[in-house]
């Protein structure tokens, strides 16, 4: 990962970079303007290897280790925008820290963000990141994503950066009473976004789109 001298960026990481590809996302369709703002102002170049740096700015998935990728800009603010459609949020739980790109946008739009990851190397890269940024309102599990965080629960939104083949109940459980869950299922070239809405009791799944994401694995390392 990029050093903390260089987040502002120079050359491809700039921040005419960064406006052209929040350019792009906006003629894709993304409209939050506050949403598009954290992005253009988010070093995603920190987020990927130095070798990559220079890739941070595409509207790509880019490798980050562990046979895991980090979202392409699009679906990072197509889901944020869903997660918070209905309003703000107070509380988030994040499924799959991964890089800490995703948990760095949710850090700066939701007052409490919660995230899980089961790979440990991961986790701590991520953590010592989102600290060296400035991101001081996350709380970091090295555990099971697939089964939330129970502790910390009811959550106003969770978002599932890994897609399962089918919705974990837990996660459901763990939904405020009009929670919201932004989360891919199926299988490896299969998947769709599904938007999981609960009011009481009753619990409605919407798709969204077709996605492509690494697969939800159970345990830790």
């Amino acid at each position: 990962m990029t050093s903390d001298l260089d987040l502002k960026g120079t050359g491809m990481t700039s921040q005419r970079t960064r406006s052209r590809l929040v350019e792009r996302l906006r003629e894709q369709g993304i409209q939050n303007e506050h949403i598009l703002d954290v992005i253009s102002e988010t070093p995603r170049h920190a987020f990927v290897d130095e070798a990559l740096a220079h890739r941070a700015y595409e509207d790509t998935a880019l490798p980050i280790g562990f046979k895991q990728t980090i979202s392409q800009p699009y679906i990072v603010a197509r889901m944020t925008e869903a997660l918070l459609a209905d309003g703000p949020v107070e509380s988030v739980l994040e499924v799959g820290t991964g890089s800490g790109y995703q948990t760095a946008v949710l850090s700066r739009l939701v007052p409490k963000v919660y995230t899980v990851e089961r790979i440990g190397g991961l986790l701590n890269r991520a953590k010592e990141l989102l600290s060296t940024i400035g991101c001081r309102n996350i709380q970091f599990k090295h555990a099971d994503g697939g089964m939330g965080w129970p502790e910390r629960g009811p959550f106003d939104a969770i978002i599932v950066t890994a897609s399962p083949r089918v919705i974990p109940e837990a996660l459901i459980e763990q939904l405020s009473p009009t929670g919201r869950m932004l989360v891919p299922v199926g299988e490896a070239r299969d998947q769709e976004l599904v938007l999981v809405q609960r009011n009481g009791d009753e619990v409605k799944r919407q798709v969204l789109e077709a996605v492509r994401f690494v697969p939800l694995l159970s345990g830790k390392s």
